[in-house]
């Protein structure tokens, strides 16, 4: 079955493309065009990033070139392992590369990096990488986000925060180990009553996962895949003079979230995180409370979703279900869907 991309509406929520060649846990937006990345570890054999072309076809986006890794290539140029994408404001596409072949595994050498690709010209005008010092061994570089020339990404294997200054390309770490970063004993990840599980059979744990950044620049919300969320302003994570202990002391909680697949924040502050247990998309509104916008079941393990005139994207990648977690045994349901939903007529809190 080719992948396709129709407009074919059930109930509000409405198909907006699936797939039988790709899981993706990731998607951006610009203008028309649909751009959807996930991980090799999914056992799929599709591009790593893809731009869905006139409506039928996974494109490898932004060459061929850069979707051609293979064990013993260069992993400089490359994408080894894709799990994020993120449209900013000046119409470029960062794709965050874990750099790791393997789930759990290290990254490879120039491995782990964040590429920056010119949407105007869909040129790749720059790539940061990470190095040995901000992509440690068993680091998985997981998402971004970005305020002026600073760059905030989450590590979901060794827990903290990486940030990355965008005119020099240097990268420290900073939150190191931090309870607020470091994946809980007590909140496994449950999903139709069932613990998710590594490989190794152990309840899985993800360390700093989802964060986004206050409409207004100020401060940063982010947590591990379990929950809560904390924040931190965004001015004491770019000021490198502070102690570690000095950073630590300014977290605050903010939001006792549950496992999230992902989540995206509006212009008005609104948080819309996918609850995984439920199967749906939530959001914290401005003054904390709390609503349901849609649950069905076919929001199986929605990832991260992204905003976008008017609409909420939201990739199903079921990654619970892929071979890695049962065996070598694939429990997904396929075709794989992005669906999307309106948001133009939610009546936010203050």
């Amino acid at each position: 079955m080719p992948t396709s991309i129709n407009l074919r509406a059930a109930g509000e929520l409405v198909v907006a493309a699936e797939t039988n060649n790709m899981i993706w846990n990731a998607v951006a937006i610009d203008g028309a065009r649909i751009f959807v990345a996930g991980p090799r570890w999914t056992g799929v054999n599709g591009p790593a990033v893809a731009i869905l072309e006139n409506g039928k076809y996974l494109r490898p986006f932004p060459s061929a070139g850069w979707n051609d890794w293979k064990p013993g290539g260069d992993p400089a140029q490359t994408f080894v392992n894709v799990n994020a994408l993120h449209r900013d404001q000046q119409g470029n596409l960062w794709v965050i590369d874990t750099g790791a072949p393997t789930f759990g595994g290290d990254p490879l050498p120039n491995g782990a990096k964040a590429v920056r690709i010119n949407l105007s010209s869909n040129d790749v005008d720059r790539v940061y990488h990470f190095g040995p010092l901000a992509a440690l061994a068993g680091s998985y570089v997981d998402d971004i986000r970005i305020h002026g020339d600073v760059a905030y990404l989450t590590d979901a294997g060794r827990p903290g925060i990486i940030i990355l200054d965008l005119i020099t390309g240097g990268a420290r770490r900073a939150l190191e180990g931090h309870p607020s970063t470091t994946a809980p004993d007590d909140r496994p990840i449950v999903l139709d009553g069932v613990v998710v599980c590594a490989p190794d059979g152990s309840p899985l744990k993800v360390h700093s996962d989802p964060l986004e950044i206050s409409p207004d620049g100020r401060y940063l919300y982010f947590g591990t895949l379990h929950g809560p969320w904390s924040r931190i302003a965004t001015r004491l994570l770019d000021d490198s003079s502070l102690s570690p202990d000095e950073l630590a002391s300014y977290v605050e909680p903010w939001a006792d979230l549950p496992p999230v697949g992902g989540a995206a924040m509006d212009r008005d502050g609104a948080l819309y995180f996918t609850d995984l247990a439920m199967n749906a998309l939530r959001m914290r509104a401005p003054n904390g409370t709390f609503s349901t916008v849609v649950q069905d079941e076919r929001l199986h393990w929605v990832d991260a979703p992204t905003i976008d005139n008017g609409w909420i994207w939201l990739p199903v990648p079921q990654m619970d279900r892929v071979p890695l977690f049962h065996k070598g045994v694939s429990k997904i349901v396929w075709p794989i869907r992005l669906f999307r939903y309106p948001l133009s007529n939610l009546k936010i809190g203050d």
